[in-house]
C-alpha cells in the first residue's frame, strides 16, 4: 500500500487486514505507518509498516521488494499517495498563475509515482501468478475545476495509465482499476476544502452525507479481491452521487 498511514489510506489497510489481508502499509511518514501496522498487529492481523517516498524509484523498489521479503510476494497495490501539501496543493491555481514547481511535483508524486510503485509491482505479481492494483483519483478528474490544474492533470494521468496496465497484463492474470473518490471528510480534506466549497457540494450530493474513508475502502477491497475477478481497467466513482455516469 502506497500511502497508508492516515486517511483513506489508513482505512483501506485496515479494512483489508481485517478481511485476512497481510498489509504492508507503505507510507512518507513512517512513524504513522508503523503505529497503524502495531495497532492492527495488536488486534491480529499481519501488518508491517515502511517508509517510502513515492516520488524516488529505489524506494518505490524497496517497497515492493520488502513485501515480497516479508509476505513472500505481492497479490495486490492500492496507490493513494498525493502531494496535498501547502507548499504544492495550496499553491495550484490555473494554467495561467500556476508556478512551475508546483505543476512538476504534482506530476512528480501524484502520477510519475504511481508509475514507479506499480513499475516494480507488476514483475513481483507476473512473478506469483497475477495481482490486482487500484489507483486514487479525484472527483476533479470527472467534473472539471476552475483551480487546482497540476492537481487534476496529474490525477488524469492515472487514468490512463491504469488503463494501459489493465490492456497490457490483463491477459497474465492482472487487473488494474481506479476509484474517484468524491469529497470525503479526511483530515486533509477539511483543510483543502473550506465550508463554502463543502456547502456547495453538498447541495450536488444524491446521498444524506458526505463520504467516509471506510466508504472507500470498502471498494477498494472489494477490488482487490476475488469477487472483482471480472472488473479490469474501470473507473468507479464512489462520490455519493454526486454527478452521474
Amino acid at each position: 500500500m502506497a500511502g497508508g498511514a492516515s486517511g483513506i489510506g489508513a482505512a483501506t489497510a485496515r479494512r483489508l487486514a481485517e478481511e485476512g489481508a497481510r498489509v504492508l502499509i507503505g507510507d512518507l511518514n513512517g512513524d504513522g505507518a508503523e503505529g497503524l501496522a502495531a495497532a492492527l498487529r495488536g488486534e491480529g492481523h499481519e501488518a508491517a509498516a515502511h517508509r517510502f517516498d513515492i516520488a524516488d524509484d529505489a524506494s518505490c523498489r524497496e517497497l515492493v521488494a520488502a513485501a515480497v521479503t516479508r509476505f513472500g510476494g505481492v497479490d495486490g497495490l492500492f496507490n493513494v499517495a498525493a502531494d496535498l501539501s501547502e507548499g504544492t496543493l495550496g499553491r495550484d491555481t490555473d494554467l495561467v498563475d500556476v508556478p512551475l514547481e508546483v505543476w512538476q511535483r504534482s506530476l512528480e508524486v501524484n502520477l510519475t509515482g504511481y508509475f514507479l510503485t506499480a513499475r516494480h509491482a507488476v514483475p513481483a505479481m507476473l512473478a506469483g501468478g497475477g495481482g490486482a492494483i487500484v489507483n486514487t483519483i479525484s472527483g476533479l478528474v470527472l467534473h472539471g475545476d476552475p483551480q487546482r490544474v497540476a492537481y487534476g492533470s496529474s490525477k488524469s494521468g492515472v487514468v490512463a495509465l491504469s488503463k494501459h496496465i489493465a490492456t497490457r497484463w490483463g491477459k497474465q492474470g492482472i487487473r488494474c482499476n481506479i476509484v474517484a473518490p468524491g469529497l470525503v471528510l479526511t483530515e486533509s480534506s477539511l483543510e483543502m476544502n473550506p465550508p463554502e466549497y463543502r456547502e456547495k457540494v453538498s447541495a450536488m450530493l444524491r446521498s444524506p452525507r458526505f463520504g467516509r474513508p471506510e466508504d472507500i475502502a470498502a471498494a477498494v477491497a472489494f477490488l482487490l479481491s476475488a469477487d472483482g475477478e471480472w472488473i479490469n481497467g474501470q473507473l468507479l466513482p464512489v462520490n455519493g452521487g454526486t454527478g452521474l455516469r
